[in-house]
């Protein structure tokens, strides 16, 4: 048995993360902010921080922030593994962070270099957009009378069950590094997916292709966030939306 430490224990992929371990039989501490009895704030880090992480084989870090902080939370958790002498760190990633030059995506390829130059055993695993995540853009572009969605951009939606239970299992293995990326099983445009959500929540809303500008949005055309040499996934993005939406009925 293992003793695995899952920071972001409590969220989407984290919380998947901790059962399937659990059912393989190791012993799983979640940390988050509001979890006891390891709550901890990762960026200030601190003495709560060293609890939750010693006498723990293996970190896996899901934990994640919008507000661009990625960065100071990983160094706060690398430093709390060194002085505990944790063995492997695990890391979850996004395809394309080291092209598409998204405030987000860079920072979690900073967080990726902090992983590397540890002095840790580790290992990084990167993945297409969680259908979850497809499906709350989807709704922010379905409020206005008009659906607009970005001109030529494609996606690669993955299930985040399979994503869970490949992070479980590199968790149990030696280190690895950058292991091959995990990509969901079909590339889809945009008007595709959207139709699909339409059909799946029962919404009308025209479609219509808008071309943007920047430097992002010419890396999301050329499918920078993109493995279609890895698509491994198995569920579909239809197979999600009839799970929770029910087809619209």
């Amino acid at each position: 048995m293992t003793t695995i430490l899952v920071t972001g224990g409590t969220g989407t992929l984290g919380r998947l993360v901790t059962e399937r371990l659990r059912a393989d039989g190791h012993e799983v501490r979640v940390l988050s902010r509001h979890a006891q009895p390891y709550a901890v704030d990762l960026v200030r880090g601190g003495s709560g921080l060293d609890a939750a992480v010693a006498g723990v084989d293996v970190i896996v870090h899901c934990a994640t922030s919008p507000r661009g902080d990625d960065d100071k939370a990983a160094a706060n958790v690398i430093a709390a593994a060194r002085r505990a002498g944790v063995a492997h760190l695990v890391y979850i990633s996004i395809v394309g962070v080291d092209v598409v030059p998204l405030g987000y995506y860079r920072t979690k390829y900073a967080v990726e270099k902090l992983v590397e130059e540890s002095g840790l055993g580790w290992t990084i695993l990167r993945t297409t957009q969680f259908h979850d995540l497809v499906v709350q853009l989807l709704q922010a572009l379905a409020k206005p009378p008009v659906m607009l969605l970005p001109a030529g951009v494609r996606d690669q939606p993955i299930e985040v069950a399979e994503v869970a239970g490949r992070l479980a299992e590199l968790a149990v293995g030696a280190p690895a590094g950058r292991v091959a990326d995990m990509g969901g099983p079909e590339v889809r445009t945009f008007p595709e997916l959207a139709r699909a959500y339409l059909k799946a929540t029962g919404k009308r809303r025209p479609p219509v292709n808008v071309r943007l500008a920047g430097g992002a949005y010419r890396a999301l055309r050329e499918g920078g966030h993109l493995t279609p040499g890895r698509a491994v996934g198995k569920g579909t993005f239809e197979a999600y939306l009839a799970a929770r939406f029910g087809g619209g009925r």
